[in-house]
Parts: structure tokens; sequence; C-alpha cells
């Protein structure tokens, strides 16, 4: 504990050359405050990628179909097959790792030319059907009314989903659009609900917010395709391994559709989870990088402290062995010296620590005030559990940068000290 008389002594010690004090605690503020600037921008830019990824089911796969690249069973290679919900069902009964499988259905216009109306206001956007599951792989926040249900799948109703996009180009933000009539590649839907992507990056058969969604088996009669679809993603079970899970479901669809069992182009694949697995490490070593960095620069910071100390020691070598004399005890001479070395360092990284959390709370307020779709810098901040361990380090600092400094200072011999000029 350190009384009064003990605090303005130790002050004054650091106040007597105020210069060379501010000089050497700049190193430690500076460290501090380079520290808190990386740790923020760091989690600005996990917090913008996350922000694109909001909503998607982070362990999924993308199935689709392509040319077979090997003769097998007397077809040649080069044959073009189709997913089919027989498909499904078998996936559904003999791959346990599947949690969920869901067969989407795309149609694009490429000439460029209006194909959703509504009234006379037309515009050029995609059509998707899909069965209700698919929202919880690539979930969308409802802006009105409703998604697809198993009741529109089972009677192939002519309603519709569209996009926030589709709302507002071709519709309207001024009308309800609950209700309403609009004519899809020449057929008419009724609309039951309008979408909003939570991401912008993740797009599965075009953007959500630009996309006309239909009931699967709406889509599949409406344009002759049987039980035919696309594409098709599954997520896997708790438990189980992607890239195993994923290697099970091809094996079983070239054994269901003569495929040879070594054509590896016939079924193709995207393995999302391990994709946001690559970003998730690569986080994790800019994270480790940050540290790095800022502990390094912090440790300069503290070199210096210690080097001045060292002098401030050199230069107080008659003062010190008076106290010796005195009768002062090597644990009182340490103590003062740690004192004076960690009073020195916090004051200097708590200024860091505090000026750095300002600047970026500054920054995060600034950017707050900018829509977050295709942001990839959100809430440049640090949290609550990096702010302790910087006000730890900045501690440990201090004692670090007085121990030599107070391991020479008890090295002084009194008479030595008393005959110094």
């Amino acid at each position: 504990m350190f009384d009064v008389d003990n605090i303005n002594e130790i002050w004054q010690t650091i106040a007597r050359n105020k210069t060379r004090s501010l000089l050497t605690a700049f190193g430690v503020f500076w460290g501090i405050f380079i520290l808190v600037i990386l740790l923020a921008c760091g989690n600005g830019f996990n917090n913008g990628l996350n922000s694109q990824i909001e909503g998607f089911a982070t362990n999924s796969t993308f199935i689709f179909p392509s040319e077979t690249t090997e003769a097998y069973k007397g077809y040649q290679k080069g044959r073009y097959w189709q997913l089919d919900m027989s498909d499904i069902e078998a996936i559904k009964q003999k791959i346990k790792g599947v949690d969920m499988v869901s067969p989407i259905s795309s149609k694009w216009t490429f000439d460029g030319e209006n194909n959703v109306f509504y009234g006379t206001k037309g515009a050029n956007f995609s059509m998707k059907g899909v069965l209700p599951n698919y929202n919880e792989i690539d979930r969308g926040k409802i802006l009105y009314g409703r998604y697809i249900n198993e009741t529109d799948i089972v009677e192939a109703r002519k309603v519709c989903v569209i996009g926030k996009k589709v709302y507002e180009d071709v519709i309207g933000i001024d009308k309800n659009p609950l209700g309403l009539m609009i004519k899809a590649n020449g057929i008419y839907y009724q609309v039951i609900g309008v979408v909003q992507a939570y991401n912008s990056q993740v797009n599965i058969s075009g953007s959500m917010n630009e996309t006309v969604i239909l009931p699967l088996t709406t889509m599949q009669k409406a344009y002759n395709t049987g039980d035919k679809f696309d594409f098709m993603m599954f997520t896997t079970a708790r438990g189980s391994k992607t890239k195993e899970v994923q290697e099970e479901v091809k094996v079983l669809l070239r054994e269901r559709h003569d495929i040879s069992p070594t054509d590896e182009g016939a079924v193709m694949s995207f393995d999302f989870e391990q994709l946001f697995t690559m970003f998730e490490y690569l986080f994790i070593g800019i994270k480790i990088l940050i540290w790095i960095v800022g502990i390094g620069t912090l440790l300069s910071g503290v070199v210096g402290v210690s080097n001045i100390m060292l002098v401030t020691i050199k230069e107080r070598t008659r003062e010190i062995g008076v106290r010796r004399a005195l009768g002062a005890k090597p644990s009182i001479i340490i103590r003062q010296v740690m004192a004076e070395s960690l009073l020195l360092t916090i004051l200097a990284g708590i200024v860091g620590l505090v000026i750095g959390v300002a600047i970026m709370a500054v920054v995060a307020g600034i950017k707050g005030n900018v829509p977050s779709e295709n942001v990839m810098f959100i809430d440049p901040q640090i949290g609550f559990g990096a702010a302790i361990s910087a006000t730890v380090i900045i501690v440990l600092s201090g004692l670090l940068a007085g121990v030599l400094p107070a391991t020479r200072a008890i090295q002084i011999k009194a008479i030595d000290a008393i005959r110094e000029e």
C-alpha cells in the first residue's frame, strides 16, 4: 500500500525531468494505442464479413450436375443428367450425416428483356422454385406476409414470394404488395410475401433481393420439368464431417444415375463449410499477428522505460546510498523503484487505451450511419475482454520495466554511494 507521502515522492521523481518522462511514457502510450487500433480494426473486418454471410447455413454444401467425363455402362462421355425428387428421398433414407436437403429449380432470362410485370411496369429478374426448408439454409428477412409453406407445395399454388428489389422496381414501395398479381415469364402469380436477404455475398441462383420465389412444385408444373430440378443444397448433421458426407452424397448420385464411380466431373459440389472455416482461421491468424505486433511495439516502450529508469538510478546513487546508510531495507528500495516504473507505465498505457478506444468509437459511429449492405467494415471496437487484457498487459509491462532498475538499485553499496561525487 502506498500512502500519500510515497505517492507524492514518486510523482516528484517522475516530474523532476518532465521532458524525459514524457518521451519515455510515449513509447508505452504508442504501443497500447497501436494494439487497440489494430484489435478494433480486426474486429471491424470480422464483423463486416459476418454481416455478409448472416442468415446463411455455414454447414451447407451445394450440389449440381454436370456433363459426364467418362464412358460408363454403354453411355458415352459428355452425357448430361438431371437431379430428380427421388434423389432427395434416397439421400434422406441412406445418408445419416445429412440433416436437411433442399432441391432448387431456377429460371433465368439472359436477353435482358423484362420478364416480371405488375400492370405495365416491368423489369428483368430471375425465378427460383424451392421448398419451405430452403429458408432455413439461405434465410431471408420477411418484410411482408409469409414464406412458402407445405400447403403451397402440395397444392402447387400459383403464389410467389418476391425479393425486396423486385417489390421496389415492379410494384413500388407506395403499395401493399400482399395479394397483388404479378406476371412472371407469362404466368400470373399472387404475391404472398416480400423477402430481403440478410447477406449480399452468398447468392444461390441469384440474389434473393432480385428473385421471384415460387413453390418448387408450381415451377415444375409451370415449365413442364416433371420432378426434375437444377441443383440442391444440404446441411450436415451435428457430429458429422461435411467433407465425408459430401462424398457419400456424390457416390449415391453416381450409382443412381449410372455414372462412373471415378467420374469426379459429373457431380460438382461446393463446400460452404470449408470456405467459412478458411475465413475463420484467417481471422484467428490475423488476431494472433495483431497481438504479436502490438505487444512487440509495447515491449519497445517497456525497454525505453527500463533504460530511463537505469539512468535515473545512476543519477540517484547518492540518494539511494544515504537511504541504505540510514537503514532502508532492500525491499523498500525495490518497492520505490518498481512503484515509479509502474506509475509511469500505467499512466501512459491508460491514456493510450482511452484515446485508442475513443477514436475507434468515433469511427464506429461514423460507419454506423452508412447502410450495412456491401459494407465490409462494421463496428470497429474492442471487446470488454480485450480491454481487460490490455490493462493487464500494461500492469505487467510496468512491473517488467522496473525489474532491472530495481536490481541495479539494491546492488548499490551505501559506502560506495556516499563516496561518489
